[in-house]
């Protein structure tokens, strides 16, 4: 593949590879000196495409196309999940690890970035079958990814059990057990305490540490959360802790309002036990545009990547959005949101806890020595809090919005190490 096509130079329009590179045009005025460098941001390091062929329950092979991208390796290891999803394409993958760079260089976190996934639709599949993907796939990628080289983790529709499959395929074919080869594990495979939370709680952080810089009083504040997976039902439980309301939430099956707010540990229950939020009896079921004109405080996008479009972006009542999800606003919604003086905190640092916690796990792994959920609860809080707030310090100097921001610290970082590292050969 040619480096012109491996760029996507011309990207389509409003593209997670499109948004990705629209971001960076806009951070380049403050890079200083590293904007020379500022193409390595606009290429992907390496990227993998392979085959998965597998044979199904009745006897037939199929054959499913995955992917490995690795964006940025200068500040350390590849770092991103893996997602199976029937949508998914390289040009996703590549904005996906292109993100990561940016979020582990955010939080300052010793890693680069990566992403993986595959073109399949995981509940169409046997467990036997799920495996024999998991694995063969594993088997494919084996020659880019590693402990020290490239690290994935869950994302879209995997889970703990994924990862348990691509460790143990990893280390087969290494003669080795290499725990530190993924995160995201289960617990007593060398997994984290606090992993599958961090996502959802890093989300809380950054939006508790908004709201104070904004004067907003999370007491009686009014959220609204679409998706409602790891990421959206903890944030929602947490700041429903904090005492706000959840007065809105959509998920794949559909949105439930309640303007006194939504019984959480029910609601949750209820997603848990069918699968889904709709026919809660602690709300009314509306259509899933209405979700957009909820009146609320705090928008928590946490589903999959451009759901905020122009005209969503002038529809919301909300003063804070928390980007859960990746990518989940689009340029144009971006501009049109800033104007009408609503404050974005941008994915790469919102929804960064799940990164470092699993950092963590990564450690714990290389130590064989693991620590108690406070402790990791307490250290994910102080990382978050603290790349929060010199972001938004960067912000205030330079009265540019959160997410060009976040872009400037992470962006300079990342081009430091490669200015620093030089070229080889």
């Amino acid at each position: 593949m040619s480096s012109s096509s491996l760029s996507y130079v011309h990207p389509t329009p409003n593209s997670p590879w499109g948004t990705y590179l629209s971001q960076v045009d806009r951070v380049v005025p403050y890079l200083g000196d590293l904007a020379r460098w500022v193409d390595t941001l606009k290429r992907p390091k390496r990227a993998l495409i392979v085959d998965v062929p597998i044979e199904m329950d009745d006897g037939t092979i199929a054959h499913f196309e995955g992917y490995r991208v690795q964006h940025n390796l200068s500040r350390g290891p590849g770092k991103g999940g893996v997602r199976f999803h029937p949508d998914v394409t390289l040009e996703e993958v590549m904005a996906l690890s292109a993100w990561m760079t940016v979020k582990t260089a955010a939080v300052n976190l010793p890693y680069g970035g990566a992403k993986g996934g595959i073109r399949v639709d995981p509940k169409k599949l046997s467990m036997k079958e799920l495996e024999k993907v998991t694995r063969r796939y594993t088997s494919e990628i084996g020659i880019i990814i590693g402990p020290h080289s490239d690290i994935p983790a869950p994302d879209v529709n995997t889970n703990a059990q994924i990862m348990a499959w691509m460790m143990d395929t990893y280390s087969m074919n290494v003669g080795g057990t290499a725990t530190g080869v993924v995160t995201g594990k289960p617990l007593h495979l060398g997994g984290s305490l606090g992993r599958v939370e961090a996502t959802g709680r890093g989300v809380f952080v950054t939006g508790r540490e908004a709201a104070r810089r904004l004067g907003m009083d999370l007491k009686g504040a009014r959220v609204a959360v679409q998706g409602f997976g790891n990421v959206g039902s903890v944030a929602a439980e947490l700041f429903a802790e904090a005492g706000a309301k959840i007065v809105a939430v959509q998920d794949h099956t559909g949105t439930v309002v309640n303007d006194k707010g939504l019984d959480m540990p029910k609601l949750v229950e209820q997603a848990r036990k069918e699968g889904g939020i709709v026919g809660f009896k602690g709300g009314d079921t509306v259509a899933n545009e209405a979700f957009w004109d909820v009146a609320c405080d705090i928008l928590i996008p946490a589903a999959l990547e451009g759901q905020i479009t122009a005209e969503r972006a002038k529809q919301t009542k909300a003063k804070l959005v928390l980007e859960g999800a990746n990518g989940p606003t689009v340029p144009e919604a971006d501009d049109i949101l800033g104007d009408r003086g609503v404050l974005v905190v941008p994915d790469v640092i919102c929804n960064a806890g799940g990164v470092t916690v699993s950092y963590f796990e990564w450690v714990q792994d290389f130590s064989s020595f693991f620590w108690g959920e406070d402790e990791i609860n307490e250290r994910l809080d102080r990382i978050m809090m603290n790349a929060f707030s010199s972001i938004w310090d960067k912000a205030d100097q330079h009265k540019i919005s959160l997410r060009t921001a976040t872009y400037a610290v992470a962006c300079g970082r990342i081009l430091m190490a490669r200015q620093e590292r030089g070229l080889y050969p």
